[in-house]
């Protein structure tokens, strides 16, 4: 039987608790980007359980350009009761708290709108550029502090494409981690933390449950803003420079007009 929200977020949270030192040290250690990683994160057969609950690829909201191929989803009421449940798992007190702990990151928050997070799958072809996450939340209130990311793909085997790709700030040299099933990836999103995806190359899906997290403080304690920028591999010359165009446009866009990421269709609608 599925788990209920309360007890995916309480094993999540206890799982983090029993290894938080160990998981402090990952994290102030880390390179280039902050990061800490936790394997198996659930009991086998729930993990299962939430790989096969995912819905028809097709049925998500496709994102196809230059700068990334996948399908993504937030419309949590059409899917299977347990994608609801773990989406929301992540968001609960206990979990942030803890989070917060390792991280050291205050005042810590979720998004139950799901701005630009949910569900992702990508197969074969797919791809996501190295790029920075938006700034803030769909609302322009909050920083994004925090990418979780856990991998709902049984037997994803290495090869096979799909790895995070976390870069350094000149985006020259990637450290590749492979979306291993039953993975949780908690990274650093900040001015400087670029990450990518790299292409699928087998016939398969890569599922993936993310969520973000908020704080009121700048990381850093630097105040900025800018919405989504991209970057060409660096064995894309002629991708890198138009890029580096369109990272100006796009911003300068945000700038005068930063309404545009409140009527962003990739979170969940209000319908009042």
């Amino acid at each position: 039987m599925s788990w209920s929200r309360a007890q995916l977020s309480e094993h999540v949270a206890i799982r983090l608790e029993a290894e938080q030192d160990a998981l402090q040290d990952a994290w102030r250690s880390a390179d280039p980007i902050g990061h800490f990683i936790v394997d198996d994160l659930l009991p086998n057969e729930q993990a299962h359980a939430i790989a096969s609950a995912f819905p028809d690829p097709g049925t998500l909201m496709q994102r196809n350009s230059w700068r990334e191929r996948k399908r993504v989803g937030v419309q949590v009421d059409e899917y299977a009761p347990i994608i609801s449940e773990i989406l929301y798992a992540f968001q609960e007190a206990r979990v942030l708290r803890v989070i917060e702990a390792i991280t050291a990151i205050a005042d810590l928050d979720a998004d139950p709108s799901l701005y630009a997070s949910g569900l992702s799958v990508m197969t074969q072809g797919d791809f996501l550029h190295p790029h920075l996450d938006n700034s803030h939340d769909g609302d322009n209130r909050l920083y994004r502090v925090l990418n979780l990311l856990y991998y709902a793909s049984p037997d994803w085997a290495e090869g096979r494409g799909g790895d995070l790709e976390l870069w350094d700030p000149e985006v020259r040299t990637p450290t590749p981690l492979p979306a291993r099933f039953n993975r949780l990836v908690v990274m650093a999103t900040h001015r400087t933390s670029w990450h990518s995806v790299n292409r699928i190359e087998a016939e398969a899906a890569r599922r993936c449950v993310s969520n973000y997290y908020f704080s009121p403080h700048a990381p850093g304690g630097i105040a900025h803003a800018h919405v989504t920028s991209f970057a060409g591999r660096p064995e894309q010359p002629w991708l890198r420079a138009f890029m580096g165009v369109d990272r100006v446009v796009l911003n300068l866009a945000g700038r005068v007009m930063p309404w545009l990421t409140t009527r962003n269709k990739h979170r969940v609608q209000d319908e009042s």
